[in-house]
């Protein structure tokens, strides 16, 4: 008899905290490494978010809360529902997770059968499939890929709907390429959405208020509400509020699934740290004016990283809509050799072979379920996003 879970062979770790824990363990030996793999803003949280955090502790506020979030916070993402996306929530309709990634899992878990589908447009953040996989269902991938902007077309989302097709995750701007759909191209896609009423949608929402331009931000529900009642709006205050080790995830949705949602998590976590919920209340009422700043700053990075990678040779680096990464296409550098002889069969190689030669961590675009690509996080200081892409010219110049 086995003594791990079948299940799990199904799945892999995450392979940006994999690229991460890498970058951190050659530091700590003293290699020289720029780490470009993680998702995380390397601004500070907020003061008044941590100035709250403080009064709460001083408060004695550090007893188990409701499993899914204590009342004033749930009203406090009704109200941004409101003000923000046009949505309408009670706080019976809001839940409240350790993190975006316990919400998307919580629901999954809550809903999937042994043969239900799941589509998930592609590039997708690593932890999609594995979740899908994990909860018992079956991902079912659709590329999208440089030729439509890594945007998904309303003719592959109808192709890839079948009988057995529960969910339809949605994230815009994406985690990887930080592509973002204009409010037209979502009007196409819930239009082929309203014509299957079996399938549910799931839209992570999380890098809402980064985008860039002008873009406008929208979210499925809020374009067509009549997929209001088969929706679940997830979002979180990890990106925008800088506040990723806090885990405060949150979605809204129809009753009857966050009671769903409200069973498995009582029965894994229970509550998210009821510090963090504090803080996380005054992040969605205090003051916004810092959101501002934090975009301004992320567009002048996006700016800088395009434009280097674009001159490097063998790369091609659209520019995205929103979020913190990049998305190259290598296709320019496959077949060739590194000066010690490493041919660069994949990204993967190209990926291990620029960490091993420079320092540079990425994560590669296999990973993401499209190739020949790397992911960037540019969420880290100009100079060093400087020093980086000039690493990564040189390593392409020097491929032959």
């Amino acid at each position: 008899m086995a003594f791990l879970s079948d299940t799990l062979s199904r799945v892999k770790p995450s392979a940006t905290i994999a690229v991460t824990n890498k970058a951190r363990e050659l530091a700590a030996a003293g290699k020289d490494v720029i780490g470009l793999g993680a998702g995380e803003p390397d601004f500070d949280t907020p003061e008044n978010i941590r100035e709250a955090a403080k009064r709460a502790i001083d408060a004695g506020k550090t007893r188990y809360t409701a499993v899914d979030g204590i009342p004033e916070l749930k009203a406090a993402i009704c109200a941004k529902f409101l003000k923000e996306n046009g949505l309408t929530y009670t706080p019976q309709q809001i839940t409240v997770g350790t993190g975006g990634k316990q919400i998307l899992f919580n629901a999954l878990v809550a809903t999937l059968n042994p043969g239900d589908e799941v589509i998930i447009p592609a590039p997708y953040w690593v932890s999609y499939p594995d979740m899908v996989l994990l909860a018992g269902g079956t991902p079912v991938p659709v590329v999208a890929g440089l030729e439509t902007n890594f945007k998904l077309t309303p003719d592959q989302l109808e192709a890839a709907i079948t009988p057995k097709t529960k969910w339809f995750i949605f994230n815009s701007p994406s985690n990887p390429t930080g592509a973002g759909y204009t409010r037209d191209e979502l009007k196409a896609l819930t239009d082929v959405l309203m014509r299957h009423p079996q399938v549910w949608v799931m839209s992570d929402d999380m890098y809402e208020h980064l985008v860039f331009d002008d873009f406008q931000f929208c979210t499925p529900a809020q374009i067509e509400p009549g997929l209001y009642e088969r929706t679940l709006t997830c979002n979180g205050v990890s990106k925008a509020y800088a506040m990723t080790g806090w885990r405060i995830g949150y979605a809204g949705g129809p009753v009857a699934l966050i009671r769903a949602m409200g069973t498995v998590q009582s029965q894994s976590t229970s509550n998210t740290c009821s510090i963090s919920q504090w803080a996380a209340l005054e992040a969605l009422s205090g003051p916004q004016d810092f959101l501002p700043e934090f975009r301004a700053a992320f567009q002048k990075r996006r700016d800088l990283v395009v434009s280097m990678l674009n001159q490097a040779k063998g790369i091609t680096c659209p520019t995205p809509e929103g979020a913190f990464y990049v998305y190259p296409d290598i296709s320019g550098c496959i077949g060739k050799a590194t000066p010690g002889g490493v041919v660069i069969t994949n990204d993967e190689i190209f990926a291990t072979a620029l960490l091993e030669e420079t320092g540079v961590a990425v994560v590669f675009g296999a990973a993401f379920g499209l190739s020949p690509n790397f992911r960037v996080s540019y969420a880290t200081s100009d100079e060093v996003l400087r020093e980086a892409c000039a690493r990564i010219q040189r390593f392409c110049a020097s491929l032959v």
